[in-house]
């Protein structure tokens, strides 16, 4: 065994002559401990809530999503597009258009997205269990065109899941400048027919502003036949998704953008990563201070084991051996206290996974969800771990030495 090493080992278990040092030892331990188990804690809160927010948007983004690299719209018909379609992993291909329009149903108005979609477009995602209402997913009927509305603007426009009176929709003509003297000649106008329902993916970006409808109305209102802005895709079941994404951007080449779920998303996803990392090097910064008290216990204990270095010199061990001493005390001090604080913080996770006991508000139903979730990663383990492991290292490295030096002269 390591010479140094089972002496530093010696050191952290056995008893001082002041029993001031165990204490302080003690308190060192306990403050690596709390800080390790804060990181824990902390990082995988933030993890439960990326994984929520992920739940909503899946419930309505595609697993893939393809738009042309450069502008809103692209060829419904494009060869690469053609080719496509014969990609063995591919369940549904779904053709989709949106863009914004103005909305008037009475005396209230908004600012829309229209998304016209094609008829398998609720098999393309999991829209069926988003839907409210006694009506169906039903896009058109014969001339009819129908529209489903997310349920803020539902509730915006003053309409409920099923309103009476067909709702306005107008939109700029394309390529036609405003015309003052008679503004609404400028804009195309038509109407969506209530189907009976509303969606609700709890997400204001998609409750508060979209309405989806038929390709077809999309196509007529903005004056885009034989385009779309996207095509959605679901892929077979068992297909490697990651695998697929790759094949896919291969097949269609740099004109196309390949996007998963979570890129479709990015920015949300990347403000949360932001603040995950800004938590994370706050607790860091807490457990930096949190480590200075083992310098302290070092110190103290450097000054008990005066004797005992005497002894060690006297028997031949070198300087640097008697430093390393102390600096394998100071890290098995960390090392213990890292080890502790992710095992208490593991298990407030499992408690809090099993039993919510921190909740999110004073009674239930106000908020999406009763308890802040928890979602523990792997690779955030590791890197507390090894965080701990070298702001403590880093911290001990001079003191240690500055204070064996004064110590061996």
């Amino acid at each position: 065994m390591n010479f140094p090493f089972y002496i530093a080992r010696r050191y952290l278990f056995s008893k001082k002559s002041h029993h001031a040092i165990n204490i302080i030892s003690a308190i060192s331990v306990c403050g690596v401990t709390i800080a390790t188990m804060a990181l824990v804690c902390t990082l995988s809160v933030f993890n439960g809530f990326q994984d929520l927010v992920a739940s909503f948007f899946t419930a309505i983004d595609p697993e893939l999503k393809i738009a042309p690299a450069k502008g809103k719209t692209m060829a419904a018909d494009d060869p690469a597009l053609v080719r496509l379609k014969a990609y063995p992993g591919i369940q549904v291909y779904t053709e989709t258009l949106e863009d914004n329009a103005l909305a008037i149903y009475g005396e209230h108005q908004a600012m829309i997205t229209i998304k016209g979609v094609d008829d398998n477009f609720a098999t393309t995602t999991d829209l069926n269990s988003l839907l409210y209402g006694d009506g169906s997913f039903i896009l058109h009927a014969d001339v009819l065109e129908f529209g489903i509305p997310g349920i803020q603007l539902a509730a915006q426009l003053g309409m409920g899941a099923r309103f009476d009176t067909p709702l306005q929709i107008y939109a700029p003509k394309k390529g036609e400048r405003i015309n003052l003297a008679d503004p609404t000649s400028s804009f195309t106008q038509s109407e969506l027919y209530s189907a009976g329902v509303v969606f609700a993916v709890k997400q204001a970006k998609y409750d508060a502003n979209y309405i989806l409808t038929s390709l077809r109305f999309a196509r007529n209102l903005f004056g885009q036949q034989g385009r779309v802005s996207a095509i959605e895709l679901k892929l077979k079941e068992g297909t490697d998704l990651q695998q697929a994404q790759r094949d896919i951007e291969e097949l269609l080449g740099p004109d196309f953008t390949v996007q998963n779920r979570y890129e479709q998303q990015e920015d949300v996803f990347r403000i949360m990563e932001v603040e995950k990392l800004i938590a994370y090097l706050f607790l860091t910064f807490i457990l930096l201070v949190a480590c200075f008290n083992i310098i302290g216990s070092i110190s103290m204990l450097i000054i008990d084991k005066k004797e005992d270095v005497r002894t060690l010199r006297s028997l031949g061990a070198q300087d640097s051996q008697i430093t390393r001493i102390f600096l394998f005390e100071g890290r098995l001090i960390s090392s213990c206290g890292a080890l502790a604080g992710i095992l208490l913080g593991l298990l407030l996770c499992y408690l809090q996974q099993t039993y919510g006991f921190i909740t999110l508000g004073d009674s239930s139903g106000k908020f999406i969800i009763d308890a802040y979730p928890v979602s523990i990663r792997m690779e955030d383990i590791i890197v507390i771990f090894f965080t701990v492991l070298a702001v403590s290292y880093t911290v001990l490295w001079y003191p240690v030495r500055y204070l064996s030096k004064r110590l061996l002269d």
